[in-house]
């Protein structure tokens, strides 16, 4: 929907028609959209604010979940309205959702990951823009997404009224430092230990992506029942037409057996530790190979990694690539024998582990990554930090292919089964019921599958 009445308001859905590669990238969206629309039958309908304090949408983590989430409720009958940067890729279809920005829009293929001078900007304008589109639009919900959104968020909340829900993705005492915007580093943690205490204070309520996040917010003082542990999702369609062969062909890879990582190179996503456990799995297996698919440039990072892998004796031995589009994701995947996750502490939920899991491939990983899996039914975990460990764990999956086809199967079947957007999204619209002192629907259930699964 295109907000005519509105210069700050701009909508991606009007390029698709003109944009054929954006029309492919969407169209698991829009085959969702004729089959999947459940509108709630008998119960409130909410007009609601998602705040997006970041480059959107975008093709990493936090973008892609609110883009999914935000797409899902408005399939369900909700009026939402993604309030956003200027700044988005123009080749990923955002779907039913309005958007609403600080300015005219720029497209941005290399998106940002972290603080930055021009964030700040932009969160000022976010903060004036996000009172305009509340009076404007009638919101009823300010749902806050990750430290910036949730800052605006509590902020627009204080001048409006309107309740907010958080919801939290991660912890910045696990991620600023490694950001490395703020120096020296005992500075940046000092400020991410005190920005983790006074997030969390003020929202209505909150939504955590992981129990080890739901807990940490509970033994530092916030009420349990003010906490609601409720997971990313997956759009199963997503991963339906994967072509594995054009990428063979595009970097002229053929007749090796394929590790693969998905993601950003940041230092808290611990690369240095998937080339040490590489490095084990080079000595045993030499004609495997490295493939590292990162959705943005980060040439600073690649340099890095790059000098350490010279260092370990595997640079000829990985293809780095970057950056790469939504619509190949399925299709890199694809491609893969084995996927790796090297980050041990992990206090919220990859995106990336929901990915492999959807592909359906064997998924090796550290204990604090493996989240709702189980050890040998549908991933290979390892303790944290043991590089060593984890690759052994490659090893045993390259060597043993059966037991990697049932693993990578099992993986599958639980994301299916469990982290479906249409199914997490019932319980939001509890959530948004709660805050607006609403009765519960009938036909939703109390505990949602995805909860229970990564409980046990």
């Amino acid at each position: 929907m295109l907000d005519q009445g509105a210069s700050d308001s701009f909508s991606l859905p009007a390029i698709a028609t003109r944009l054929s590669r954006r029309e492919t990238v969407g169209r698991y969206y829009h085959d969702m959209s004729k089959t999947a629309s459940h509108p709630r039958n008998g119960a409130e309908r909410y007009s609601i604010a998602m705040v997006a304090a970041c480059p959107f949408p975008a093709n990493h983590g936090s973008a892609a979940s609110i883009r999914e989430m935000s797409d899902t409720l408005s399939q369900m009958g909700h009026s939402v309205h993604i309030v956003t940067y200027q700044t988005g890729q123009t080749d990923i279809a955002v779907g039913h959702a309005k958007l609403h920005r600080t300015g005219p829009f720029r497209p941005e293929r290399n998106a940002k990951v972290g603080p930055s001078p021009q964030k700040f900007r932009e969160d000022l304008a976010l903060l004036r823009l996000l009172r305009r589109v509340i009076k404007r639009e009638q919101i009823d919900i300010i749902h806050a997404h990750n430290y910036e959104g949730a800052l605006i968020g509590v902020m627009v909340k204080w001048m409006t009224g309107r309740p907010m829900l958080y919801n939290a993705v991660n912890l910045m005492s696990d991620e600023l430092a490694g950001y490395r915007f703020i120096r020296p580093a005992w500075l940046a943690r000092a400020i991410a230990r005190s920005l983790d205490w006074f997030v969390p204070i003020f929202p209505d309520h909150i939504t955590a992506v992981s129990p080890e996040l739901k807990q940490w917010f509970v033994k530092r003082g916030i009420a349990d029942r003010k906490v609601d542990m409720i997971p990313a999702g997956i759009v199963p369609e997503m991963f339906d037409n994967a072509d594995p062969e054009k990428i063979r062909r595009r970097h002229g890879i053929s007749g090796r057996a394929i590790v693969m990582y998905t993601g950003v190179l940041n230092a808290f996503q611990r690369i240095d530790y998937l080339l040490r456990a590489f490095a084990v799995v080079s000595k045993q297996l030499p004609d495997a190979l490295l493939v590292m698919v990162s959705p943005l440039v980060s040439e600073s990072h690649e340099r890095e990694h790059k000098k350490a892998a010279e260092r370990f004796g595997i640079a000829d031995s990985i293809t780095w690539i970057a950056p790469h589009s939504l619509e190949d994701l399925p299709s890199y995947l694809a491609l893969a024998d084995v996927t790796v996750i090297s980050r041990p502490e992990c206090p919220g939920h990859p995106v990336k582990l929901l990915n492999y899991m959807l592909a359906g491939k064997p998924i090796v990983c550290f204990e604090g990554a493996a989240k709702g899996l189980r050890h040998l039914h549908d991933a290979f975990i390892v303790p944290n930090h043991d590089c060593e460990a984890l690759g052994s764990g490659i090893v045993t999956l390259l060597q043993d292919r059966e037991l990697a086809a049932r693993l990578g199967a099992n993986a599958r079947a639980t994301v299916i089964n469990n982290f479906d957007w249409r199914r997490i999204c019932q319980r939001i619209e509890r959530i948004y019921d709660g805050l607006l002192g609403k009765s519960q629907p009938d036909d939703t259930q109390p505990e949602h599958h995805a909860s229970a699964q990564l409980q046990s």
